[in-house]
């Protein structure tokens, strides 16, 4: 295992919405022994709503500084030696204070999938607020892949199998 990941036990997954960080978080979290947190998941258990509410509601600046206080909260807890793979939401490691946060604290894996695939997986939801306009999706998609290369590892996701995935993960010289 690499310095950085013994000195600080954290696996972040960033990707846009629906590449699989949570399905593939939980799964590589169990592989590990790992705990597991999907950042959103935290932020409407402890906001007692949704994020589409929290959008809708106090608008996505708001969101942005709830979630940036989350993710605290989880780098200081993979300071305390407590390893975690944690997956972040698709604009948390965009942002200039996160992403030094997950970058000096742990590992970041970006999780790349094909904007076809997210489209089919993403089909029919609506609790994502940046999904509702398909054609803004697809400028948000490109206007983030910039910022996702900036993760320590890329993997490949373009089919609807997360073992595959986990086994892309594990393969990385991280845990040489």
């Amino acid at each position: 295992m690499i310095l950085k990941l013994k000195r600080t036990p954290a696996i972040y997954l960033v990707g846009f919405m629906g590449c699989g960080k949570s399905t593939v978080g939980r799964a590589l979290a169990e592989e590990l022994g790992w705990k597991f947190f999907d950042l959103d998941e935290e932020i409407e258990r402890r906001e007692k709503i949704s994020i589409a509410e929290i959008f809708d509601q106090r608008g996505e600046a708001a969101f942005r500084q709830i979630e940036s206080a989350a993710l605290r909260e989880r780098v200081h807890q993979a300071r305390m030696g407590r390893p975690q793979v944690v997956a972040l939401g698709g604009g948390a490691f965009l942002s200039r204070e996160n992403f030094e946060m997950v970058a000096n604290n742990g590992v970041t894996v970006w999780l790349d999938c094909p904007l076809d695939r997210i489209r089919q997986r993403l089909n029919g939801q609506t609790h994502r607020p940046l999904a509702r306009d398909a054609e803004k999706l697809e400028t948000l998609f490109e206007k983030r892949r910039e910022g996702y290369a900036r993760a320590d590892y890329r993997v490949e996701v373009a089919g609807d199998d997360p073992a595959a995935a986990v086994q892309s993960v594990l393969a990385l010289p991280l845990f040489k």
